[in-house]
């Protein structure tokens, strides 16, 4: 029993295969012209289904289809009302698509709890499906502090905390647009940062589980300006970030006494974010498992098709 999982994000193109224990995922990340900060969605549609055939024939290759049970797609990037993106229709087409011609069910879940799952997996905690915990979504369009329930072999995701502005992910691109590095900036932006020796912080104010980032923009440009050294402009405007999200998370900790704390989405890879948050004995996913992928996808089909 095994299904397949497609997610077309904003970014990134992605297919995957699961059968309950291992999985495989492959995923091309969108063109982006140089110097700019993202795609319009009628572009973004149109490297999706460039890049699908590509994508599902290297898959196909190693999987053989009859042994599919069920589909999975992501439809959203959230669920809850008024979430919708065009790119996740092309997922969507091809997903119904191979799920017709198989004559297999169809499950449509959301890009942020494929997110979820993706990161229990690839940490080794599938329990925290089974139960209440608090989770962030640390993308390139998302900072949100979740609380995390089961609902069914699903997972439901509400909003606690996070940003009340521009992303983790936004700050970080928009760093790496003043550094002039590739987008999407985060890997850049990492392993820039490790040649970084001062300490240099700016402290975002966060009294509860909120926080604003569209001051810390203007205070990475003033550091540039004064420092003019790339290397210690990445690390402090990660240090600000890091920051944040240490003191929201510590917050939340508080406020949600017990319940263990998963970290998804691409900025969630970062490495110094990753050892500021140590402290609090957070459950990261593996890199490669934390930026856009299907895997998180196929992974909640496969459960949902078990009922």
């Amino acid at each position: 029993m095994s299904v397949v999982g497609f997610d077309t994000s904003n970014y990134t193109t992605s297919i995957a295969w699961f059968d309950g224990s291992d999985g495989v995922n492959n995923s091309k990340l969108l063109p982006v012209k140089e110097g700019e900060l993202g795609l319009r969605q009628s572009d973004a549609v149109f490297a999706h289904i460039k890049s699908l055939p590509e994508l599902s024939g290297r898959l196909f290759s190693h999987v053989q289809t009859g042994n599919i049970t069920a589909v999975g797609v992501s439809t959203r990037p959230r669920a809850v009302e008024g979430s919708y993106m065009p790119c996740f229709m092309v997922g969507f087409t091809h997903a119904k698509l191979l799920s017709d011609a198989l004559g297999v069910p169809l499950f449509e879940v959301s890009h942020q709890q494929g997110h979820v799952a993706a990161a229990a997996w690839s940490a080794n905690r599938m329990d925290l499906l089974e139960q209440p915990h608090l989770g962030w979504h640390l993308s390139g369009g998302t900072t949100e502090l979740l609380l995390i329930e089961p609902d069914e072999k699903n997972v439901k995701c509400s909003k606690i905390g996070g940003t009340t502005d521009i992303s983790a992910g936004q700050l970080i691109d928009r760093t790496g647009q003043l550094l002039k590095l590739p987008f999407p900036s985060g890997k850049h932006l990492d392993i820039l940062s490790q040649g970084a020796q001062g300490r240099e912080v700016f402290k975002v104010k966060c009294p509860g589980l909120e926080f604003s980032l569209s001051g810390v923009q203007n205070k990475v440009q003033q550091f540039h300006e004064k420092s003019n050294d790339s290397a210690e402009t990445a690390a402090y405007a990660l240090r600000c970030v890091a920051g944040a999200v240490y003191q929201a998370t510590e917050n939340a900790r508080k406020a949600y006494p017990g319940l263990p704390v998963i970290f998804s989405g691409g900025v969630a890879s970062n490495s110094m974010l990753r050892q500021v948050l140590a402290p609090l004995e957070p459950v990261f996913a593996q890199p490669q498992y934390s930026t856009d992928n299907a895997m998180g996808v196929a992974i909640l089909a496969h459960r949902l098709q078990e009922g």
